[in-house]
C-alpha cells in the first residue's frame, strides 16, 4: 500500500533552518504531484507548497522566498527546505501525494512536528 513518511522535524530557534523529508513507497512517484501542508495548534490545515511531477513549484505567500520544495525521483523522496524560520511556522507538517491532473490529494503522511522558538 501507499506510504508517505515524513522526517526531519524538531525544535529550532527563530531564524534557523530545517529540512523535512518525505519518503514515498507503493506508488509510481514520478507520476505524482507532491504537496506540503501544515497545521498549527488551534488552526485549520494550511497549504504550504507543492512540486508537480515535472519539477515546477508553487508556494503560499507566507513562505515564498524562505521555503523551497524539491524532489528526487530516484529516491522517491520530496524535501521541504525551510530557512529563516519564524515562530508562526510552528506546526505539524504533512506531505501529500496527488495523481497528475487530480484535484485532490490521495495520500497523506503522518506528519512531523516543527517548533520554532522566539
Amino acid at each position: 500500500q501507499v506510504q508517505l513518511v515524513e522526517s526531519g522535524g524538531g525544535l529550532v530557534q527563530a531564524g534557523g533552518s530545517l529540512r523535512l523529508s518525505c519518503a514515498a513507497s507503493g506508488l509510481t512517484f514520478s507520476t505524482y504531484d507532491m504537496g506540503w501542508f501544515r497545521r498549527a495548534p488551534g488552526k485549520e490545515r494550511e497549504f504550504v507548497g507543492r512540486i508537480i511531477w515535472s519539477g515546477g513549484t508553487y508556494y503560499t505567500d507566507s513562505v515564498k522566498g524562505r521555503f523551497t520544495i524539491s524532489r528526487d525521483n530516484a529516491k522517491n523522496t520530496v524535501y521541504l527546505q525551510m530557512n529563516s524560520l519564524k515562530p508562526e511556522d510552528t506546526a505539524v507538517y504533512y506531505c501529500a501525494a496527488r495523481r497528475v491532473a487530480a484535484t485532490q490529494y490521495n495520500y497523506w503522511g503522518q506528519g512531523t512536528q516543527v517548533t520554532v522558538s522566539s
